[in-house]
């Protein structure tokens, strides 16, 4: 296997609202929010314990091994 192949093929187990997720090495959050069809400005995040208020660096923050993300959806209602 070359090793442009294998950088390829890597990727990070982490959690997602409670469940184990593989996603692709350099998985960014707005990448896993795009994943989910989320509309980044209809939800908060959640990064390790911290919550994420700038959401113009979600295309920044890559997710790594380990990571615990969790993601609130705002719902309406009266």
């Amino acid at each position: 296997m070359s090793q442009q192949q294998s950088v390829a093929d890597e990727t990070v187990s982490l959690t997602v609202n409670g469940e184990e997720r593989e996603l692709p090495a350099g998985t960014t959050v707005a990448d896993l929010l795009a994943r989910h069809g989320l509309d980044p400005r209809m939800v908060v995040v959640e990064h390790n314990r911290a919550i994420l208020r700038d959401r113009d660096a979600y295309p920044r923050i890559r997710l790594s091994q380990g990571d615990v993300v969790e993601i609130v959806h705002f719902v309406g209602g009266g």
